[in-house]
């Protein structure tokens, strides 16, 4: 019976390898393949060695699919740079695609001491629909960058996007571009051609800013952990895109920016995070894309770490308080007690 079913699962495979042989690569590439989405061609790629082949070494295929999924990779700048990686765009696409995720500890040293600027390839979406795309370089040599606030603003000063979209009642609007408002915020390091994913896709937040009554919609990962004691248990990525109008009126996106902020919410500098942006190129990828559920469950544990790490540190600061009033007394005590001798 064993060797009855082994002689079927072999006729099987060698049937099913033999149909797949016999489709013509331009058919399968025309008709088969250019129809399928980057995680498909992952997954058929598998299926057998003629496909894997194929579907590896087609880098215009790879082209097509990050040009759909991602408008700013028509950049020229991009379109020279992408095909200098070790797979060309099926490796850009590998490594930008998925998100960055921490199985355990990340480097947050020194960086490469080769990593003079950063590519950000942005592109914001309403619902499947791209509204707006940017590439922007940033220098990462200067001294002001190695010791400022790590802040990337996409935007000019006074510059806003027209979006197309209607703005509806204050209560609605919020709800509305926080289900359906996206980010995709690659950061490209062209010396190490390698690139990543900061940011989670979907919103995790959104929130009407206290002062101007503007939405501001917030995209989160997690870039890196740390031991305790290092500066903090982890370092959090975030995108914030800020949504303005008049009620009935076309929504402006009026702000964009990306930033990273270690557990107690204090912006890093420009030298840390770019260690950070190091080990989270070089780190592990989700190959499962979060649901809308997920991410804001991952956030909202994430918040509650964060909590949890304040009243830790809150704990030991009142330790220490306790101690130095304790020692001051003592040794006024001593004092005295020399005194009256």
């Amino acid at each position: 019976m064993v060797a009855l079913q082994s002689t079927v699962d072999s006729s099987s495979n060698s049937a099913s390898s033999a149909t797949i042989s016999a489709v013509h690569h331009d058919v399968l590439r025309s008709h088969i393949l250019n129809r399928l989405d980057g995680p498909a061609l992952a997954a058929l790629s598998s299926a057998s060695p003629d496909l894997r082949s194929t579907i590896s070494t087609d880098d215009e295929l790879w082209r097509n699919i990050c040009a759909a999924t991602w408008p700013s990779v028509n950049n020229p700048e991009l379109s020279s740079l992408i095909p200098t990686f070790n797979h060309g765009y099926r490796s850009f696409f590998s490594d930008s695609f998925p998100a960055i995720h921490l199985s355990g500890g990340a480097a947050t040293g020194n960086p490469d001491p080769e990593i003079t600027g950063l590519i950000s390839a942005v592109d914001i979406y309403y619902g499947d629909s791209p509204i707006f795309s940017k590439v922007t370089e940033t220098e990462t040599v200067t001294s002001w960058f190695q010791t400022a606030p790590f802040r990337i603003e996409l935007l000019e000063a006074k510059e806003v996007v027209p979006t197309g979209i209607r703005k509806e009642a204050e209560d609605a609007w919020l709800r509305q571009l926080e289900e359906n408002l996206r980010v995709s915020w690659i950061v490209i390091d062209p010396a190490g051609r390698r690139s990543a994913n900061l940011s989670s896709g979907v919103a995790v937040a959104a929130r009407h800013h206290w002062l101007t009554g503007e939405v501001q919609v917030k995209f989160s990962t997690v870039a890196a952990e740390g031991a305790e004691g290092e500066g903090g248990e982890a370092a959090e990525c975030g995108v914030v895109v800020t949504c303005g109008g008049e009620e009935g009126g076309e929504v402006h996106v009026r702000d964009i920016y990306l930033g990273m902020e270690d557990m107690e919410g204090r912006s890093l500098c420009g030298r840390d995070s770019l260690g950070i942006l190091r080990g989270a190129m070089e780190g592990e990828r989700r190959r499962r894309v979060e649901t809308r559920e997920e991410g804001k469950e991952k956030y909202e544990r994430f918040l509650e770490r964060k909590r949890e790490w304040k009243r830790r540190v809150e704990r030991r600061e009142k330790v220490l308080d306790t101690l130095c009033v304790a020692t001051g007394v003592a040794f006024f005590l001593t004092f005295l007690a020399f005194l009256l001798m």
